[in-house]
């Protein structure tokens, strides 16, 4: 148990004004009454030292919490800044926000769902179901809500990571960062952004108290989640511009909905949803090794450019919607409604960057300009570089964040990382594949308990 001082407030006597008026001379003897007044007084508070935090509620928080409760592991806590679970899928709520993951296997491997009503989950689903997995198996007594993490030292006296958040000062023999690489927003540094005269928001701060009804309407960006809003916003907006830097593949989204017989029918037999299960976690496998072996998908990249002829009457659409790369370079998009929204009517594609702001005017890299009223970003995340390095420091006193900036960051199994002892990171650097988050969250998590279960038996 380590201390630190914290300031208490306590009542002290205080004579009354009257008797710091009289005199020795005065005739009365009669005892005046004193008055209370509070002095602050520092004094040592314990601040207990938890076995481990997890720092983070959601996918990652969430399975690391179940496995250390399943092992009889007990002295933990979760830190959550937020009000309720979730992580990425209570933060990003926009219209349309969805999995691209199918549900039987982007869910926990020690949770599997019969509910899901279609065989890719949108967010208010992926949500429920998360805080039901929380409730099912009773890991909400540990999880401290609201409390923010701003800084993460280690001691290395004492051998005790010290904890700074909104909510006072915590501390941990290990500690597991499970915030995730999907939390901070990224947004392009824009000539003139500042003096904007319109609305203007990213995707994952979607504000839903706009309407976006007889709006002239920018969307920079064309990655997982504009291709999931743009055909929700479409039908609203007067004019939709949507600036492409970059050409993604596109392909189409087999997913269908599973009416209450099928629910109940994978209920009865849970056999179908692990085969499932299994099913696609091979064809993801598939992806993957294609990655490694790039002319395996010569055939994939054919048929999809073949496919795009279907999709896309336009000949200068699609040649703008036309990747130059090969497929598997950059992420898979899934979708069946991105392309029939872009030929609408109301809809400009334009395959430039945004480079400007001028009042209420974009500015594309090819001098064309637009007036309109509000500017969407659906720029991603800073992925390359984990958010949470802002906030850890290493055992030398070095803020990870100030170590990655010229570099990219390096992690034992995307896990452990250098000079940072006795602490891990879920869904590190280099680790995200094809494949469901959560798979690999437990696979991690799994990694980390055996971990925690060698540090107690030798040091502890």
């Amino acid at each position: 148990m380590e201390t630190q001082l914290e300031i208490e407030q306590v009542d002290v006597q205080a004579p009354s004004d009257q008797m710091r008026d009289q005199t020795t001379t005065s005739k009365s003897t009669e005892a005046q009454p004193k008055q209370t007044r509070k002095k602050a007084v520092l004094r040592p508070k314990a601040v207990q030292t938890y076995d481990t935090i997890v720092v983070g509620a959601g996918i990652s928080g969430i399975a690391a919490a179940y496995k250390m409760k399943q092992v009889g592991y007990q002295d933990y806590l979760v830190l959550e800044k937020a009000e309720r679970v979730g992580g990425t899928w209570r933060d990003n709520n926009y219209p349309g926000c969805g999995c691209d993951v199918p549900s039987a296997l982007y869910s926990f491997s020690f949770a599997p769902s019969h509910q899901w009503s279609h065989l890719f989950a949108k967010q208010p689903e992926i949500l429920s179901y998360l805080e039901r997995v929380v409730e099912q198996f009773e890991l909400q007594d540990k999880i401290c809500f609201q409390h923010e993490l701003l800084s993460a030292k280690l001691n290395e006296e004492a051998n005790i990571w010290q904890l700074e958040t909104s909510q006072g000062t915590y501390q941990a023999r290990t500690v597991i960062f499970s915030t995730g690489p999907i939390t901070e927003p990224s947004l392009p540094k824009i000539k003139g952004i500042e003096g904007f005269k319109g609305e203007m928001f990213h995707s994952a701060r979607w504000k839903h108290d706009y309407d976006l009804t007889g709006k002239r309407v920018a969307v920079i960006g064309t990655g997982a989640s504009a291709i999931q809003f743009i055909p929700q916003i479409q039908p609203l907006a007067k004019e939709l511009i949507v600036f492409q830097r970059t050409a993604p593949w596109v392909l189409p989204k087999a997913d269908m909905q599973l009416n209450a017989s099928v629910k109940s029918l994978v209920a009865k037999f849970p056999m179908i949803q692990q085969g499932w299960r299994n099913s696609v976690s091979s064809i993801l496998n598939g992806i993957n090794f294609g990655l490694r072996h790039p002319s395996l998908l010569e055939p994939v990249n054919f048929l999809s450019r073949q496919l795009l002829k279907l999709q896309i009457q336009d000949d200068a659409l699609r040649k703008a919607v036309t990747p130059n790369f090969s497929i598997g370079c950059k992420r898979l998009l899934f979708a069946n409604n991105y392309y029939p929204a872009l030929q609408q009517d109301n809809v400009t594609l334009l395959p430039q960057g945004l480079v400007e702001i001028d009042g209420q005017t974009v500015i594309a890299a090819n001098g064309e300009r637009f007036e309109v009223d509000v500017i969407i970003w659906g720029t991603g995340f800073e992925v390359a570089h984990p958010p949470i390095g802002q906030r850890v420091w290493n055992a030398q006193g070095e803020r990870l964040a100030d170590l990655w900036k010229d570099s990219s960051p390096e992690a034992y199994l995307g896990t452990s990382l250098e000079n940072v002892p006795n602490a891990f990171l879920v869904l590190g650097p280099n680790i995200l594949v094809y494949d469901s988050f959560i798979g690999i969250a437990e696979a991690q998590i799994q990694y980390i308990v055996d971990g925690l279960g060698f540090v107690a038996q030798t040091y502890l």
